[in-house]
């Protein structure tokens, strides 16, 4: 939603006089644009425009108000009045900031077409994509303005209904702002992307989510993706395996070469032991060119939780060899049946063949362009799309974004990565079931801060009736064990002062990667069972919030997760 659940329940704890009256009308219109804006989110969504203008306009009518009301001499005086004097300050910025965005971001963005960022009749109208991309450019400034103005207000002292007020907006443009900014991005970058300026060539690798790597899965079946003006086409398709073993290796960079070994530059399975996807990307380009001798301009990467989201779009999509695929079935099969009920050779000739069905139907089909940008929006937020060019100016425009996979090497706010690889050889990381609980801890004399981590894998793998392909090596001894290694990635400069499974202490290894310390953790897992891995983390620098991000390997089912926030240090 743009900002649903704005507000939540009373903003002020006035009492008396003209700034109590110029309150209370303040609250009731801010409380009015909340509800409005919930209407025009799904409005937008929905495709509705001609309400959505409507609403728009009571939604300015509302915004507007609450701005007035803020903004007389009698309110500027209350705000340099002790203790009430914050409150006062923030409810007048919070009502600025809705006001601006309904009054010069929504309005762009109900004018631009985003139809024209989806395909039409198997092509992307790159000419149209460039005329959007003034309209989605301003809309995303003013959103990353108000985005940095309400970064400087400060929280502490604040009463607890103005304090939940703020924290509630900064989430809700938080996640505006991810989407404006892909939007943009999208806008200024699909047109060079699809050929607009000559031919492009991609490598489309699908992760194998029942074989887990760092940023998803293993890297399985590939397909060429070959694009000009707008208009693109499935090529040659294949394996990683069959891009076989490189030796010499490929060269690693040195961090993660300390991790993994050379693993990463010998086998195209193992490229993505690291979660920094530019690295495993240009990795995988490099053996493909070795191995083919042609060279791609980048690396798309999904998983078949991104093709479930797709097919409840395009509806379901038939497969030669199998049953149809839809978006109830789609992960099951892929990860799961195909590798009970085919041979080997079988299995990547089902999988190409369901890759180009599902890309025939996301680019022939008539899908409404609305319910696509939210599958995007979905999968790009879950980290499920990633994508990574090989030229640099146009990886330097992604950035630390969602879409680039890059482990930032820098936090706004302690991020803890949770990584998964596996250790078993085998496909059983479809029946994981990972949870995570992060605690944000005590503020300590240097003022870094502790961090709880809590991490649990359980196993719904059956005791027996598995197939050859699904348990692999069977390298945790008994085939129906799920070995993991669990990679914990600390806020950048932090450390782990200690690491314990099932409670007792256990042995790790160490390394660092993009300034974060790595602790990694062997959790075997039996069928039916579970295993909890708890470590206390350190922020690696000075940090008054209270805050603080997990970021996880995407599974086949989604991790079950929570972060308990905590005060600032300076209150």
């Amino acid at each position: 939603m743009l900002l649903a659940g704005l507000v939540v329940g009373s903003l002020l704890a006035l009492t008396g006089g003209w700034v109590g009256f110029r309150g209370w009308q303040a609250r009731a219109h801010l409380l009015n644009a909340a509800g409005l804006a919930r209407e025009l989110s799904a409005q937008v969504v929905g495709g509705d425009t001609a309400r959505a203008q409507r609403t728009l306009a009571a939604l300015q009518e509302q915004s507007g108000a609450a701005r007035r009301a803020t903004d007389d001499p009698g309110w500027a005086l209350g705000r340099r009045v002790p203790f009430a004097g914050d409150d006062l300050g923030a409810v007048r910025r919070i009502a600025v900031a809705v006001d601006d965005l309904a009054r010069d971001a929504f309005p762009a963005l109900l004018r631009a077409d985003l139809s024209s960022l989806v395909p039409s009749g198997g092509r992307l109208d790159v000419g149209r994509l460039r005329t959007v991309s003034a309209d989605l450019d301003g809309v995303n400034r003013t959103v990353q303005q108000t985005r940095r103005d309400l970064a400087t207000v400060s929280g502490d002292g604040l009463v607890a209904q103005v304090r939940q007020a703020l924290v509630d907006l900064r989430g809700e443009i938080d996640r505006l702002a991810t989407l404006t900014t892909a939007a943009d991005q999208g806008a200024r970058l699909l047109p060079p992307l699809l050929g607009a300026d000559g031919p492009r060539r991609y490598l489309l690798v699908s992760q194998n989510l029942a074989e887990l790597r760092s940023t998803g899965g293993m890297f399985g079946a590939y397909a060429v993706i070959e694009a000009e003006n707008g208009r693109v086409k499935m090529g040659r398709q294949g394996s990683s395996a069959s891009l076989g073993r490189f030796d010499p290796p490929v060269k690693v960079p040195a961090e993660a070469r300390a991790l993994w070994g050379d693993l990463p530059g010998m086998y195209p399975a193992d490229v993505n032991l690291t979660p920094h996807f530019p690295t495993a990307a240009a990795l995988y380009r490099e053996m493909f060119r070795r191995k083919t001798g042609s060279t791609v301009d980048g690396v798309l990467a999904v998983d078949p939780v991104v093709l479930s989201y797709l097919l409840k779009a395009t509806g379901p999509v038939v497969v030669p060899g199998g049953v149809p695929l839809s978006s109830d079935n789609v992960v099951r099969t892929l990860l799961n049946e195909a590798y009970q009920r085919l041979e080997p050779r079988e299995q990547d000739t089902y999988f190409a063949a369901a890759a180009a069905a599902v890309f025939d139907a996301f680019f022939t089909k008539n899908v409404d362009p609305k319910v696509l940008l939210s599958v995007f929006d979905r999968a790009i937020t879950e980290r499920r799309i990633l994508f990574w060019s090989a030229r640099p100016e146009e990886q330097r425009t992604f950035g630390e974004s969602r879409l680039a996979g890059a482990l930032p090497e820098k936090d706004t706010v302690p991020v803890v990565g949770v990584f998964l690889n596996d250790g078993s050889g085998a496909k059983l990381g479809y029946y994981l079931r990972p949870a995570a609980t992060l605690t944000v801890g005590e503020c300590r004399p240097d003022g870094r801060r502790e961090l709880r981590l809590r991490v649990t894998l359980r196993s719904t793998a059956p005791k027996s009736g598995l197939s050859e392909s699904v348990l692999g090596l069977g390298m945790a001894g008994d085939p129906y064990t799920v070995r993991t290694l669990v990679s914990v990635f600390t806020p950048t400069g932090g450390a782990v002062l200690d690491a314990r499974l099932d409670g007792t202490e256990t042995a790790v290894g160490g390394g660092s990667e993009r300034g974060r310390h790595v602790t990694t953790a062997n959790v075997e897992v039996r069928p039916g069972a579970s295993r909890t891995l708890e470590l206390t983390v350190l922020t690696g620098k000075k940090t008054g919030t209270g805050e603080a991000e997990l970021w996880l390997t995407p599974t086949a089912t989604p991790w079950t997760t929570q972060v308990d926030t905590a005060p600032s240090c300076d209150q």
